[in-house]
């Protein structure tokens, strides 16, 4: 059986769990694998529910000290809470925009080249060593704009005079 060699990102979020000690079982390099490879910004619960289909021994304790470690070394963001009262988690660490939707609570990135700017400027003022940073901009997405349109005009017709 070959050794696993991961590539890219998936590659950098590895050598973070290396650098923090952390043993490389096969659960946390799917962790790593399953962040890399999706656009969504997940829940530790969401990761652990797809990936205990694959891993049953998988606990949310491991998911949750490996999404821990990611972040405290910079390797992944911790967006916070779409207005669902759960952390999500961004493997992109580039400067980007995050919009919220309030309704649905769906994430995505906007990329910024000001962004990246603006971090450099602020760690050559400041003398941090910038690990990340997060803009959010919360919102209706454009479904959710939809459904509520969609509302209103089927609720304002229904109203008797």
């Amino acid at each position: 059986m070959a050794a696993f060699a991961p590539q890219g990102e998936e590659k950098r979020l590895v050598e973070a769990l290396q650098k923090a000690g952390l043993r490389l079982t096969p659960q946390r390099l799917a962790i790593c694998r399953y962040l890399v490879n999706t656009d969504e910004h997940p829940t530790a619960q969401e990761i652990h529910r797809v990936l205990k289909e694959d891993f049953p021994s998988l606990s949310l304790a491991t998911v949750y000290n490996t999404l821990e470690t990611l972040v405290s070394l910079g390797a992944i963001h911790a967006v916070g809470d779409a207005g669902d009262d759960r952390v999500h988690y961004d493997a992109d660490i580039t400067p980007h925009i995050n919009l919220v939707c309030i309704r649905c609570h769906r994430i995505i990135d906007v990329p910024h080249e000001a962004l990246s700017h603006l971090e450099e400027e602020a760690a050559a003022r400041s003398g941090y060593r910038i690990l990340g940073a997060r803009l959010v901009y919360y919102g209706l997405c454009p479904a959710c704009q939809r459904l509520e349109s969609e509302k209103e005009k089927h609720g304002s017709t229904s109203v008797a005079a």
